[in-house]
């Protein structure tokens, strides 16, 4: 199913409800029997997660599921918790499409704090939790044994995972082979993407802006798309190029990979494009796609700034396998000519804000200036590995156009530890900006984008709408007291607003405060 026809089809069924009214509901429907029950939430704002009206009812929750919604006597039931929801919010959790990190070892108290109860990791191309090294082409561990490792650590979210394709690579051994593979390679890759397939992945990430993506060809991709499309799994790409005058390419490259597979462009932007009007004819080329029978979807950040390393500065020429000592002793002047023309183009070296030892909270400007050297000089010191941090290079009112389309869904292309507030405050600037401020989507249209979209491009079916029988992952907040609170100086500042997070029925986050335990679980496919 398409994600505009999930859309259409959950409408409907909201539609029907809502014309029906909320039926009195006494406890498991027998009359005069007391029901145990794990929550119940009372007078609630119901935003189901569909796009469609919202309503007010009241929520039943037991043993990790939503169990009943409609007018329930509360003399009927036994209930772990009563809450009078007073009016609020009451919304699926939101599902990130693009996360990063280790939710082994890593804290998701930011992810919690604004609302968030499931995430999506694997991205760029990285597979969640399997190591690489792109010296000696090692790899430790598989997904298959992380997520088992997982399960048995626990983890605060739920968590679905991706096959990376550069992981893919070095795993059998070609990692940043810059010649075009050969058959017998390939056929290593679809092995290796298979098993992850089996495990549960739910389909496959690649990067090709970045290392070893973009040594990858199309016979290559659209090889280990067949192998994705056996398994009705998504491709999701950071595509080789986000330019305004080659993104369409980009898009293009995609969509060969798309005669195979359901394809997902990642974080959705425009780099150097400018104005309404451009987002719009983008925004009009992927939904001619669609019209076309490409299953085809994308997710978006609200930020005009990414946040990436400074290797995206450099020349293909100047990164592994070359060796960048012999790069800068033979082609120097070259490079400083490229780097200079690129970070220009870019917004000047103001426009980029490190996020990185030792150079936190400085311009790429201010931190060359401190060195006594120009930016390009300071660039070619600290080489392609030498930091990350903030691009400042998108127009605001393109981004924005982007951002209020239905047809994108919402991440965070975030995680703990990543100096950009995206991992702190997306969703409360989802709320904050874009329907309190803004006004440019309304509350309805914010939550599908973060909840009933993503699951749908995900194929979650028991997840990101609030309907009975689905996983009570649960949120509850006033729209009105949902604040972002971090920004580029403060991106660990958590968000405020969201008063109750439930991930699979059991508190994770209330009144401000973080909860102990580790509700989550391991989605597989």
């Amino acid at each position: 199913m398409s994600v505009f026809s999930y859309r259409s089809f959950m409408l409907s069924m909201t539609a029907i409800l809502v014309a029906g009214g909320c039926q009195q509901v006494n406890g498991d429907g027998e009359e005069g029997r007391v029901v145990d029950s794990d929550m119940l939430i009372q007078n609630a704002l119901i935003v189901d997660g569909t796009g469609g009206p919202s309503y007010t009812a009241d929520v039943l929750v037991d043993a990790g599921v939503i169990q009943r919604i409609g007018s329930i006597n509360p003399e009927n039931i036994r209930a772990g918790k009563l809450i009078d929801a007073g009016g609020r919010v009451l919304a699926p959790g939101f599902i990130d499409s693009h996360a990063h990190g280790d939710p082994i070892s890593q804290s998701y108290e930011g992810f919690l704090a604004m609302g968030v109860t499931t995430i999506v990791l694997g991205q760029d191309g990285r597979t969640a939790g399997v190591k690489w090294d792109s010296d000696v082409q090692t790899h430790e561990n598989d997904l298959a044994s992380w997520m088992i490792d997982a399960e048995r650590e626990g983890v605060q979210v739920n968590v679905a995972s991706m096959s990376g394709h550069g992981t893919i690579r070095y795993q059998v051994g070609v990692g940043e082979k810059s010649d075009p593979l050969t058959d017998q390679e390939i056929a290593l890759m679809q092995e290796r993407l298979r098993k992850d397939m089996e495990a549960g992945a739910f389909g496959m990430t690649s990067g090709l802006e970045y290392v070893p993506g973009l040594y990858s060809t199309e016979k290559e991709m659209v090889s280990l798309a067949k192998v994705v499309g056996e398994y009705d799994g998504v491709i999701m790409s950071h595509m080789r190029t986000e330019d305004d005058d080659k993104i369409e390419e980009g898009i293009g490259e995609l969509v060969a990979q798309g005669e195979h597979a359901r394809i997902h462009i990642s974080h959705l932007k425009i780099v150097y494009g400018k104005g309404e009007a451009r987002a719009k004819r983008l925004l009009t080329f992927i939904d001619g796609l669609q019209g076309n029978g490409v299953e085809i979807s994308s997710d978006i950040y609200p930020y005009a700034a990414g946040y990436t390393g400074v290797a995206i500065l450099f020349p293909e020429w100047a990164l592994p396998p070359n060796d960048y000592k012999n790069v800068i002793a033979e082609r120097r002047d070259e490079l400083e000519a490229y780097l200079t023309a690129r970070v220009i183009r870019r917004n000047g070296p103001q426009a980029l804000l490190f996020g990185s030892e030792p150079y936190v909270g400085l311009t790429l400007e201010e931190a060359a200036s401190k060195a006594g050297k120009s930016f390009s000089e300071f660039l070619i010191d600290i080489g392609p590995d030498g930091g990350s941090g903030a691009h400042f290079t998108q127009d605001r009112s393109t981004h924005d156009t982007l951002v209020a389309s239905l047809s994108t869904a919402i991440s965070t292309d975030g995680g703990p530890g990543i100096r950009h507030p995206r991992g702190t405050g997306t969703y409360a600037k989802l709320i904050d900006y874009y329907v309190q401020e803004s006004e440019v989507l309304s509350l309805e249209e914010a939550v599908y984008k973060a909840t009933g979209l993503p699951a749908s491009i995900m194929k979650l079916e028991d997840r990101g709408v609030i309907k009975e029988g689905a996983k009570a992952d649960i949120i509850l907040f006033n729209p009105e007291n949902v604040k972002q609170m971090s920004d580029y100086t403060n991106p660990f500042s958590l968000a405020e607003g969201f008063d109750l997070v439930l991930v699979n029925g059991k508190v994770a986050w209330e009144n401000g405060q973080l909860h102990s335990g580790r509700h989550g679980s391991i989605l597989r496919r």
